[in-house]
């Protein structure tokens, strides 16, 4: 029997390999695995939080594959539409955590990936988006190839014609693709939003949006491509290991511009946060509107950053303590 979703991503799965103990790469005797991929991180975070979630995307058959759909199983999140073919590969990236003043960095492994070779046509859209309340892709997706570009234009024209809500999070990768390209694809795509994510720097390189402040950049974004939300991640980096973490939110039914909380971050691993609080934004929005979009979206990316990996392991029952204040003494 089909499962229902509220909630439906689409994008690229990838596994991820580290050197532990911040070695080097070109160093390492050995290499940590993580699953990960931007929208599935998306769709774990919303399903720690309790919405039924669905997770596309275009998977090689092999044991890589198979430990992405795995993954996605055991964190709840639905795999019934995942396109599987016997061809092609899984993405790989590399990540070397630094320290200062060294910084994190990432080589990708990903040419000709499974998802990369999608086509338009391949997912059947209508019974994936069956009963959802909101579909979630990137800027990374649509970067990938002309093909997944075209796929994901299908995906969200596919949302709009159902009445599903659109969100899209900028992800800008200039390992990529040019700000160029990504300014006439993303443009396209953000006409079919109805949330915006960004964080403060993408907004810049990718729609050329400057403003005195990121409130008015929020806001600007939002009468630009008729918009009901931006959400706008603002992170501060004293050092590599020790950060600020909050967002704002610009509503434009209410003309109004929301301030989340902000959490001081021992960062054990950053990547996926702006993942987990797209997910964690959703759930909130869809039960509880802009502002408790940002408290779940602040709270649950925050506890992320502080566990190794790309995706969050944390209940809703911890986030909300972590929004009331939870203090920092062993629980028992």
């Amino acid at each position: 029997m089909k499962s229902a979703a509220d909630f439906v991503t689409f994008g690229e799965a990838l596994v991820r390999l580290s050197p532990p103990s911040h070695a080097r790469l070109e160093a390492a005797t050995s290499l940590d695995v993580h699953v990960g991929g931007s929208e599935l991180n998306t769709a774990i975070a919303g399903a720690s939080l309790g919405l039924a979630t669905r997770y596309v995307t275009r998977l090689t058959r092999n044991p890589l594959g198979l430990m992405v759909c795995n993954t996605a199983r055991a964190r709840g999140v639905d795999t019934s539409h995942i396109a599987w073919t016997d061809e092609d590969r899984i993405g790989l990236y590399y990540t070397e955590f630094g320290a200062a003043p060294r910084a994190n960095s990432v080589l990708y492994d990903r040419k000709g990936s499974s998802m990369a070779t999608i086509r338009a046509g391949e997912i059947d859209w209508p019974s994936a988006l069956a009963d959802a309340r909101v579909l979630h892709t990137s800027g990374i997706t649509p970067a990938l190839s002309k093909g997944a570009s075209e796929a994901t234009v299908e995906a969200v024209k596919a949302a709009k014609k159902l009445s599903v809500l659109v969100s899209v999070d900028l992800n800008y990768r200039a390992r990529l693709w040019s700000e160029h390209e990504a300014r006439d694809v993303m443009s396209e795509l953000a006409e079919y939003a109805d949330i915006l994510f960004a964080t403060e720097e993408d907004t810049a390189k990718v729609f050329g949006v400057r403003e005195s402040s990121y409130d008015d950049v929020a806001s600007r974004l939002a009468e630009r491509f008729h918009l009901q939300v931006v959400a706008i991640t603002l992170r501060e980096t004293p050092s590599v290991w020790r950060n600020t973490w909050t967002a704002i939110a610009y509503e434009a039914a209410s003309d109004q511009l929301h301030r989340g909380p902000q959490f001081d971050v021992e960062v054990v691993d950053r990547i996926g946060a702006g993942d987990s609080f797209a997910g964690g934004f959703l759930y909130g929005y869809l039960t509880g509107g802009v502002m408790a979009g940002l408290q779940y979206g602040i709270g649950i990316s925050a506890l992320k950053q502080t566990m190794p990996g790309d995706t969050v392991y944390a209940s809703r029952e911890e986030v909300e303590r972590l929004l009331q204040g939870g203090d920092l003494r062993i629980q028992r």
